[in-house]
């Protein structure tokens, strides 16, 4: 585990060389933020399994991100024929249905000091090729995840990339105040009031009991939230981005709101994006 620490907070971050039974085909391996600690209330992020010390690597915990290789529904994207790219992740293979090995994982480069961490790294799969560069820094009360993509391929990246943190109740439920204007199509799960306040329709009752929507967020902004913590004044999530789609997702042990960015990018292009946690002070 590598670790960032000031004052106020301790971050916890897979070791990309290291940590093998908590990685898998999901979610980007350098910068995985793992577990954020308030130094004096501790643990302040969740997880589908949470607490369980080693959940599944598909459900993972903290305040993950990824590079999609697939569509929600499957659809391919950095793959050609039985072969794809992980962005992040490695030289992958198709299995029946929508099984996916991963035959080579990537390397990384990581550095330094008790403050940020940089992890790069090059991959060339399925013939795409890139360099990823990820940042996380720890500001006062705030953790700041930055990502650089280059093709350094003949072929175009088209991709997706989301974040999916997951965030801590507060007994058993989540307020989460949305930008205003948002709207969600009528579900069992979710409710969202006038004044843009996102709660539960209903407690969920086990780790497998949860429920996925998709938020409408008024177009061409930055998503900014804010939501409940159940030993803090609240969190903020925000990024400097629109997000192209944005779902919402929790079960009985935490809760996540997931900006999509859709990336294409051509050959010799760079494009570069972040996202900040702000762990408001008691």
């Amino acid at each position: 585990m590598l670790r960032l620490a000031n004052r106020n907070l301790q971050v916890e971050l897979l070791d990309p060389a290291d940590d093998a039974a908590r990685r898998g085909p999901r979610y980007c391996r350098g910068g995985y933020i793992w577990q954020v600690h308030d130094v004096a209330r501790g643990p302040l992020v969740s997880g589908p399994e949470y607490p369980h010390p080693d959940p599944t690597p598909f459900n993972g915990q903290g305040l993950p991100e990824s590079l999609r290789h697939r569509t929600r529904d499957g659809r391919p994207l950095t793959w050609r024929g039985a072969e794809g790219l992980g962005i992040g992740i490695g030289k992958l293979s198709a299995g029946a249905g929508n099984d996916v090995k991963l035959e080579e994982p990537c390397s990384w480069a990581v550095s330094g000091d008790s403050t940020q961490l940089v992890f790069q790294t090059r991959q060339e799969a399925a013939g795409f090729a890139c360099e990823l560069s990820r940042k996380v820094e720890l500001r006062d009360r705030a953790v700041v995840s930055a990502t650089q993509l280059t093709n350094v391929g003949p072929t175009a990246l088209n991709l997706q990339w989301f974040a999916h943190p997951f965030w801590a109740l507060s007994g058993g439920r989540a307020r989460v105040n949305l930008p205003d204007g948002t709207t969600l199509p009528e579900n069992p799960g979710f409710a969202v009031d006038a004044a843009g306040v996102l709660t539960f329709r209903r407690p969920f009752v086990t780790p497998k009991d949860d429920q996925f929507a998709l938020l409408s967020l008024p177009p061409g902004r930055p998503l900014a939230v804010t939501l409940d913590h159940p030993f803090l004044p609240g969190v903020a999530f925000s990024t400097d981005f629109a997000p192209d789609e944005c779902p919402v997702w929790a079960n009985a042990r935490t809760i996540s709101v997931e900006p999509y960015l859709n990336l294409a990018i051509p050959p010799g292009e760079t494009r570069h994006w972040s996202a900040e946690h702000r762990f408001l002070p008691v």
